[in-house]
C-alpha cells in the first residue's frame, strides 16, 4: 500500500493549558502519546503572539520526541532564527495574522516570491525540509516550484467547511480542485501534503488521493479527545486514512 503519513498537530493541547496557566495538559506528553497511537510526525505552530505553543514547548519537542518535528512558522526573522537554532525535520511556512482565530488560508507564494525566497533558501541550506502551506491552485504550485520548496501542503479548509454546511455540490467541486492540484504538483516534482479542518467525516476522500503523501490534523483530534481520549481519536483517524488509501490503491491497480 502507498502508505499515507499522519502528522498530528498538538497546538490546541497547549491552548487548553494556557487557558488556565501552569503545565497541564502537557503538549509534549500529547506528542509522545501520538507516537504510540500511530502518528508519523508531530506538527506545532509557534505563533508570533505565542497564543498556544511556547518557545519552551519547541525546545522540549526538539529534544524529547523521536518522531519528526514539523515547525509551522510565519515569514519573520524571529521565526527563522528559532528554526535554524532547533533544526526541526521540517518547517512549514504559513501566513499569520494576529486577529485570526486560526490560519485562514494558504500563503501567497506567487505574490510574496521575493520575500519568501531567502527564507526557503536559508531553511534548505540548514537541511530543514521546507513546505509551503498554499491554496490548491496551479499558480501557487508553480511559485513553490520556482522558490525551490520541495513540499507543499494544500489547504483543505474550504472543502471541510463545505462539508460542514452540507453543500454536496461545492464539496465535490473543492475536492476535485484538491485532487487536480495534487496531480499537478506531483508532475512538477513537488511532494504533496494536505491539511486544515479535516475530521472523521472528511478525511476519507482526501486520503484516497494517491498523490498526497501526508495529512496534518490537529484541532479535530484534540477536540475529539474530550469524548474518546487522544489515543482513541488518533487510532481511529489512522484507521480511516489507511482504509481509504487501501481502497484507492485497489482501484488504481484493478
Amino acid at each position: 500500500m502507498n502508505r499515507l503519513r499522519l502528522g498530528v498537530n498538538i497546538d490546541h493541547v497547549a491552548t487548553i493549558r494556557n487557558a488556565r496557566g501552569g503545565r497541564h495538559p502537557d503538549p509534549v506528553r500529547a506528542a509522545k502519546l501520538a507516537a504510540t497511537a500511530g502518528a508519523d510526525g508531530i506538527t506545532a505552530h509557534l505563533r508570533e503572539d505565542r497564543r498556544h505553543i511556547s518557545d519552551h514547548d519547541i525546545e522540549r519537542l526538539a529534544r524529547e520526541i523521536d518522531l519528526p518535528l514539523n515547525l509551522e512558522m510565519a515569514v519573520t526573522d524571529e521565526m527563522l532564527e528559532i528554526a535554524l537554532r532547533h533544526c526541526p525535520h521540517a518547517a512549514c511556512i504559513v501566513p499569520e495574522k494576529r486577529e485570526e482565530r486560526t490560519t485562514e488560508g494558504g500563503i501567497d507564494a506567487a505574490g510574496q516570491h521575493n520575500r519568501l525566497a531567502p527564507f526557503v533558501r536559508a531553511l534548505g541550506d540548514a537541511r530543514i525540509r521546507v513546505s509551503l502551506f498554499v491554496e490548491p491552485d496551479k499558480r501557487q504550485l508553480d511559485a513553490a516550484k520556482s522558490l525551490g520548496a520541495p513540499v507543499v501542503e494544500l489547504h483543505t479548509g474550504a472543502y471541510c467547511e463545505a462539508a460542514a454546511q452540507c453543500d454536496a455540490q461545492l464539496r465535490e467541486h473543492l475536492l476535485q480542485t484538491i485532487h487536480d492540484a495534487a496531480i499537478y504538483g506531483t508532475e512538477l516534482g513537488l511532494e504533496i501534503h494536505a491539511g486544515h479542518g479535516l475530521g472523521f467525516d472528511t478525511v476519507g476522500p482526501v486520503a484516497a488521493i494517491p498523490e498526497i503523501r501526508e495529512l496534518n490534523i490537529g484541532h479535530f483530534l484534540v477536540g475529539e479527545a474530550i469524548f474518546s481520549g487522544l489515543d482513541a481519536a488518533i487510532r481511529r483517524m489512522r484507521a480511516l486514512m489507511d482504509e481509504s488509501r487501501a481502497r484507492s490503491d485497489g482501484r488504481n491497480t484493478a
